[in-house]
């Protein structure tokens, strides 16, 4: 599975993207095992309220299931401007 991220959350794992053996349940679980592996991964994931997801570019929540996912992106809220 391709998990990108974009904005402060590129800037604070260090990588636009990389590629991941799915084992993970829901965007949660995604979350949970990201943030056991390095301490910038549990610095990005610190604060879920300050991000937003989507799933093969659907915009969703932390509980969607993402079996079968070919890809997750993680971004801050977008605003207007």
């Amino acid at each position: 599975m391709k998990i990108l991220y974009f904005a402060w959350v590129r800037e604070r794992i260090g990588l636009p993207s990389e590629e991941l053996e799915n084992r993970s349940g829901t965007v949660r679980d995604l979350i949970e095992d990201l943030r056991a592996r390095e301490v910038r991964y549990a610095a990005a994931f610190a604060d879920l309220s300050a991000l937003r997801v989507a799933v093969d570019q659907q915009l969703t929540d932390f509980d969607a299931s993402i079996e079968g996912a070919s890809e997750v992106a993680f971004f801050p809220p977008m605003t207007g401007g």
